[in-house]
């Protein structure tokens, strides 16, 4: 696992021992950020939500943005999460939250984030429910960017006011998603895809 490009590049980067995290591999998150790309979004204030070795979040530093916040639940993680920014010297423009996503949903931040990260365990019944919470939350404003990473089976909706769906991408057995925060417009009477960045659900595999 390594940092893909940006003033990281090529930076390897630790992952916790054990099943019980899965690090978004070096395809899929290349895949991400060049849909990203496509779309112009270029993250600023960043936040790693199910953070587990932190790729995401670094490869968004590595790519110029300027603050990430990383959420992990397990001590041992954060710990990674902590040498890999150490590693990669983006542990001033960084912060490591030993916290659940449920609780660090309920905060109040001096200022959202422009773009958001999920990518929680696939068993993860709340996967859906927390990604609506989010969409409310006073983490985002309109225009943030939240992608979610999911596996084939789950089948996202296009949909979750505020949030629109602009992407869906599969390689193998894992997928992401690409939301956009609406505006109040937006939110109350626009369907994915009308206005903004516009939409593409189709898969490529």
């Amino acid at each position: 696992m390594r940092v893909i490009a940006g003033e990281a590049r090529g930076f390897r980067l630790r992952a916790p021992e054990g099943l019980r995290t899965r690090p978004m591999a070096d395809k899929i998150k290349e895949s991400l950020f060049s849909v990203l790309m496509s779309l112009g979004v270029e993250p600023i204030r960043v936040l790693d939500l199910y953070a587990g070795s932190g790729a995401v979040g670094i490869e968004a530093l590595s790519r110029s943005a300027e603050w990430a916040d990383f959420v992990e639940g397990r001590a041992d993680a954060c710990a990674v999460i902590r040498a890999n920014l150490k590693h990669t010297k983006f542990d001033g423009i960084a912060a490591v939250h030993q916290t659940t996503v449920e609780s660090f949903l309920g905060r109040r931040p001096a200022e959202p984030y422009d773009f958001v990260i999920m990518d929680p365990p696939y068993a993860d019944p709340q996967i859906v429910a927390n990604l609506e919470r989010l969409g409310r939350s006073a983490l985002v404003a309109p225009d943030t960017i939240v992608v979610i990473g999911h596996w084939p089976r789950l089948i996202l909706p296009p949909a979750l006011p505020p949030l629109r769906q602009l992407r869906q991408r599969c390689h193998g057995d894992s997928c992401f998603a690409v939301y956009e925060v609406a505006g109040a417009e937006e939110g109350a009477g626009g369907e994915a895809g009308e206005t903004g960045r516009g939409g593409d659900s189709g898969d490529a595999r």
